[in-house]
């Protein structure tokens, strides 16, 4: 599972001198200071539950590969996360396989001999002089303790399970099983010790940017891109102290919030209007944090917003109220979603009762998703897990998921009074289930309106 030299197509010649010339005078820079990756004893752990969940069989999950952004131009390379959960490596092209006695390979592109090769200097891909320097097969096998191998001597033939679409030359040897494809995803729904200690680093780390966040509104108010000013500095901090965002910022002002996935990030700030952020660091290890808060622009929220706030505040309380070991993963949204009914009901939107609302689904029109998922190595953490184990199963100490309730009303919608429309609100935390219910990850930021308030004038002085 090799493949030629990836050079440019304005790349200069080599002569025959120069490249027998690049293949003399190197340094030994073997590296003598290797240890073992934090990571290293947890991923074997979380390797011998997935063999003994298919004894006697091999299993095969890749890393990825990586993809073209434009041309010739690759994005930044993130693993499949059940590929990084499984080893904690991170290269392009690498392949976990599990043999039926339970041993584990990991076959890798090492780093490229600068004796008898031209990767190093002339491959735009993988070439060291090119995107930095990759461990060789010691180096790879003493920071994640797991045997290692060259890719090239990876053979697939014969039966075994295999994680698909994720490396198209894995592909075409194996077809993809959809069962262990739901296992891998069932298996990071508990997580481990350290799992929720890089979880909490990054929801931290989130605090943080939020922080920044506020602290530039003046700097924003006054940018024809606000909005993408306010994604910069948050953007900022999540390179500072991880691995990158989590998934792509949303900073969406005024009607902007009414859209769920407002990415675009290019319009005006207004100070009248309200903000809504929903931002997450990546760590270094590759969990993300995931929250959202709803910002007054002017540092103080008028009276139709904090009324608008205050139903969403209460109901993302009553969801969080909800969540403990052996509720169902649903109550917690159908508990926001009753005090919404209610407030809409009372505010006198919907005039059937509360009741008839969460029966017919009308309460949708004004909060369009749910209100909540998994959080781990992907935002959307666990989705192919099977419905009965997560959508429809109960919680389970050491699960960690998000609670986060909004509401959307849209500018054009006639069924509003004309001083709600364009209002959009979410407010969402990060919390662990624990033995006796859940703890707040993200308890450092505030939630309640007036709170929020005070926290907005202590950053802006």
């Amino acid at each position: 599972m090799t493949e030629p030299l990836n050079t440019g197509s304005h790349d200069l010649p080599i002569t025959a001198e120069l490249a027998a010339f690049m293949r003399t005078g190197w340094a030994d820079t073997r590296r003598t200071d290797v240890a073992a990756l934090p990571i290293a004893p947890w991923a074997a752990r979380r390797r011998a539950a997935l063999a003994a969940r298919f004894p006697g069989e091999r299993l095969v999950v890749p890393s990825g590969t990586l993809k073209v952004r434009s041309n010739d131009s690759d994005y930044p390379f993130r693993p499949h996360s059940a590929f990084s959960y499984l080893t904690g490596a991170g290269e392009p092209g690498d392949v976990l396989v599990i043999e039926p006695s339970g041993e584990a390979t990991l076959y890798l592109r090492p780093r490229s001999p600068r004796e008898d090769g031209e990767e190093f200097y002339r491959d735009r891909r993988y070439g060291e002089f090119w995107v930095g320097r990759r461990p060789d097969l010691a180096e790879a096998a003493e920071l994640y303790q797991i045997g290692c191998a060259h890719i090239s001597d990876l053979s697939l033939q014969g039966p075994a399970r295999v994680l698909g679409g994720v490396d198209a030359a894995v592909d075409a040897l194996l077809p993809g099983d959809a069962e262990f494809e739901g296992f891998l995803a069932e298996l990071r729904l508990i997580k481990d010790e350290w799992e929720i200690g890089e979880l909490q680093s990054a929801v931290d780390a989130t605090a943080r940017g939020f922080e920044d966040v506020v602290r530039a509104l003046p700097a924003a108010l006054g940018h024809p891109r606000g909005e993408r000013y306010l994604e910069g500095v948050f953007g900022l901090r999540s390179r500072l102290e991880g691995n990158a965002v989590g998934y792509p910022s949303i900073v969406a002002s005024g009607a902007h919030a009414c859209v769920l996935h407002w990415i675009r990030n290019d319009g005006r700030l207004d100070g009248d209007d309200l903000l809504l952020l929903d931002a997450g660091v990546e760590s270094d290890t590759l969990y993300t944090a995931d929250v959202t808060r709803t910002l007054p622009l002017s540092g103080r929220f008028s009276p139709v917003q904090r009324q608008a706030y205050e139903l969403v505040y209460e109901a993302q309380t009553a969801g969080i109220a909800a969540l403990k070991p052996g509720a169902r993963f649903r109550d917690f949204h159908l508990a926001a979603m009753r005090v919404i009914s209610e407030g809409l009901h009372d505010w006198g939107l919907l005039r059937d009762s509360p009741d008839t609302l969460m029966e017919s689904g009308l309460y949708r029109r004004y909060t369009l998703c749910s209100s909540g998922h998994m959080l781990g190595l992907d935002v959307h953490d666990c989705a192919r897990a099977r419905s009965e184990v997560y959508l429809d199963g109960v919680l389970e100490e050491g699960q960690v998921l998000t609670v986060e309730p909004g509401l959307y009303l849209q500018p054009d919608d006639l069924t509003l009074p004309a001083e709600f429309r364009g209002l959009g609100i979410r407010i969402e935390d990060d919390l662990v289930i624990t033995a006796d219910g859940a703890r707040l990850m993200s308890g450092a930021l505030p939630r309640h309106p007036a709170d929020v308030e005070s926290w907005m004038a202590e950053l802006l002085g």
